[in-house]
């Protein structure tokens, strides 16, 4: 449990008449960056919501760094970048950081560490709605990095972004990583996934497969992780078909 960041057992989330998940169980290990990846509406959001400690649950147990998700004693120990712009388009980076950084009671100095770690430091003085997306993404990622959280959840922080920019911001996280915090980025492309450590594929709020880039490339026998992907899906359905029939010949006998 002490190297875990993240445990969920037995996870059940209904939204509406829907079934989000239904007893999903799971860790993510401390000080990796691990890739939640899949469709869209497959429940990445949700599962974010959930470590996060936003999101109403019906049962199960959600444990992070070693406290009850969105308990008291972790509000300034998690950090979550929603999907979109998490800042104010018409103040500079640095009006946005001191902000942010004033509502978290971090000081001046903490605040010039951050934008000078995301590579914004000659941006620092230009409102956000002058930046490129890249550099907009690299500002809310500096609001996520103040304080020093331990866990860092970012749900699609590279959405719309060309593959360079993309490149950028995946640079940075692995950066962040390697210097201790742990990191839970969401995806739906699935070239992302070799950028990972540890990976979590997502289909219809259940997980196909936890695994390493290269062991998910091994397992299905292919090269590229959207191929590995669909292999994982064929293998998912054949399994799920096999189940369906079991139940009904058992049901019928």
């Amino acid at each position: 449990m002490m190297n875990n960041a993240v445990a969920i057992d037995g996870l059940h989330v209904r939204r509406g008449r829907h079934d989000v998940f239904d007893g999903l169980s799971l860790s993510i290990p401390r000080g990796e960056v691990t890739g939640l990846l899949g469709p869209s509406g497959c429940g990445k959001t949700t599962l974010m919501r959930t470590i996060v400690g936003v999101q109403r649950i019906r049962s199960g147990e959600v444990t992070v760094l070693g406290e009850p998700a969105g308990s008291a004693p972790l509000r300034r120990r998690v950090a979550y970048g929603t999907q979109g712009a998490s800042v104010y388009s018409d103040l500079t980076v640095r009006q946005n950081l001191r902000y942010f950084g004033a509502l978290l009671g971090v000081d001046r100095a903490e605040v010039d560490r951050v934008i000078e770690r995301v590579g914004l430091a000659d941006h620092a003085g230009q409102n956000v709605s002058d930046l490129s997306g890249g550099q907009a993404g690299r500002v809310s990622l500096g609001v996520a990095l103040l304080g020093s959280p331990e866990l860092i959840v970012l749900d699609e922080p590279t959405v719309g972004l060309d593959p360079v920019l993309r490149a950028e911001l995946w640079q940075l996280f692995r950066g962040i990583a390697e210097a201790g915090t742990t990191m839970v980025v969401s995806s739906h492309v699935m070239d992302e996934a070799l950028r990972c450590d540890r990976l979590l594929l997502m289909r219809e709020g259940r997980i196909i497969a936890d695994t390493t880039p290269a062991d998910l490339l091994a397992s299905t026998g292919t090269t590229d992780p959207e191929h590995a992907f669909l292999a994982l899906i064929a293998r998912d359905q054949e399994t799920h078909a096999h189940t369906r029939r079991a139940h009904r010949e058992e049901a019928a006998s």
